[in-house]
């Protein structure tokens, strides 16, 4: 079961929040994001896709601070869903020593870059607003492991295909896990750039 092989600390949180059983799709996608490879985890609506990838994130980063770098960075399509996503991780990281910050296009870039600057281990952001960090060389990359979409369907629309592509340019050691409902041709067409040699775990 992918939940007996995860760190102490998040299995403790998963048994406060009374989460005992793996859906199928975090039994077939845990143990493969887990072994560093890129990974489309394709499945549909409320098939725990959101919880897998912070799951991941956490194990990832051993449950503990390290550095200044930001080690994981998430992206999403707006402020909305970013702030949904940074409470959904402070449940799980309320215990540990974990930074979690979140950035987005609304946030006035010098105040992300400030703030970004004392430390944090988990960047959550937008395509365009991560982008124009990296232009503006407001965000550290050497200590990335981790990039992943939530939802990713949104990297469909022409300028936020582009900031993925611009973002992905900067970083070249690092694993990438894309979540989608379903494969589109414009996500599939990513494995000529960053995606290549990436798995499929598909649950239908």
């Amino acid at each position: 079961m992918p939940f007996k092989k995860l760190h102490a600390d998040i299995k403790e949180k998963l048994a406060q929040f009374e989460i005992t059983t793996p859906t199928p799709l975090q039994i077939k996608s845990i143990p493969v994001i887990k072994s560093g490879a890129n990974v489309y985890c394709i499945a549909p609506k409320n098939s725990g896709k959101t919880t897998t990838l912070i799951l991941t994130t956490l194990q990832k980063l051993k449950c503990r601070a390290i550095g200044h770098a930001p080690r994981a960075v998430i992206l999403v399509e707006n402020k909305e869903i970013a702030l949904q996503l940074y409470d959904q991780f402070l449940s799980y990281t309320k215990q540990t020593s974990l930074r979690v910050y979140v950035g987005y296009e609304e946030l006035h870039l010098d105040v992300q870059k400030s703030e970004i600057a004392l430390g944090i281990d988990i960047l959550i952001s937008t395509p365009k607003s991560m982008n124009r960090l990296f232009l503006m060389n407001g965000v550290s990359i050497a200590d990335l492991q981790v990039v992943s979409v939530d939802d990713a369907e949104f990297l469909i629309q022409k300028s936020n295909y582009a900031a993925m592509l611009s973002i992905t340019q900067s970083v070249k050691k690092c694993q990438y896990v894309l979540y989608a409902e379903k494969m589109h041709p414009m996500l599939k067409r990513f494995e000529g750039f960053f995606m290549e040699y990436s798995k499929k775990v598909v649950i239908e």
